[in-house]
């Protein structure tokens, strides 16, 4: 089993590419909807961060095989590298900013653009930083560790609406258990990464964590349209 998964280590990563590529579409779309009919701000920036995880998935599992497949460049490389770690990093800043918002936004003043505006242009800065950063170190350090800095926030934000909201709601329990679960993914992640070497089946445990975190997320929006429709 474990020479099979070696073998065909590529072909693995086509199909878990497409499959949560579909599953961040189909999100993409319930949440638009689900924006339409409740007008809430921050699910806007739900929408973009899976938007945006989808064409990093779509970099990463769909273009970059070409480059396994067929002979390219070395500045092929490094381009599909770096347009993948930007859209990733600004997935979870989207992520992270749909929680805060109200916190952020000026009350009753809402940006007419939730893909361009200033506090989002911050954050497309920061992550040009941290994409040159590991540019230069050759490395995915300064991702990983900004994502799980970022998700260990983000789930003690979510922490406490879950605990005040005593299961009265859906989604404050779905949101923070998310959360924690895609912290859970990326220190699984960096541990593959940086200690590991991407091992065989440390590499399927995080492929099946992530299609479980994707899944999650899609029950929720599903489940929050449902209601809403």
């Amino acid at each position: 089993m474990l020479e099979w998964i070696v073998v065909n280590k590529e072909l693995i990563k086509i199909v878990y590419g497409v499959m949560a590529m579909f599953i961040c579409l189909v999100i993409v779309l319930k949440s638009h909807k689900l924006f339409h009919l409740s007008l809430h701000q921050g699910i806007r920036y739900f929408r973009n961060a899976f938007f945006f995880f989808g064409i990093a998935l779509a970099i990463r599992y769909i273009i970059a095989a070409y480059g396994y497949y067929y002979p390219t460049t070395m500045s092929f490389y490094y381009v599909t590298k770096a347009l993948f770690e930007f859209f990733i990093i600004m997935a979870g800043f989207f992520l992270f900013y749909s929680l805060l918002w109200k916190k952020i936004e000026i009350s009753g003043k809402h940006h007419f653009s939730s893909l361009f505006n200033p506090v989002i242009i911050l954050l497309y800065i920061m992550t040009l930083l941290i994409v040159t950063l590991d540019f230069l170190w050759g490395r995915y350090y300064f991702m990983f560790f900004s994502q799980i800095i970022l998700f260990i926030f983000v789930s003690g934000v979510s922490y406490p609406n879950y605990l005040n909201d005593r299961g009265r709601h859906f989604f404050p329990r779905f949101y923070f258990i998310a959360m924690f679960l895609s912290l859970v993914v990326w220190t699984l992640n960096a541990l593959a990464s940086l200690i590991f070497k991407w091992h065989p089946w440390l590499i399927i445990i995080i492929y099946s964590a992530n299609i479980i975190v994707f899944l999650l997320f899609l029950f929720g929006v599903i489940n929050a349209t449902k209601y809403r429709g």
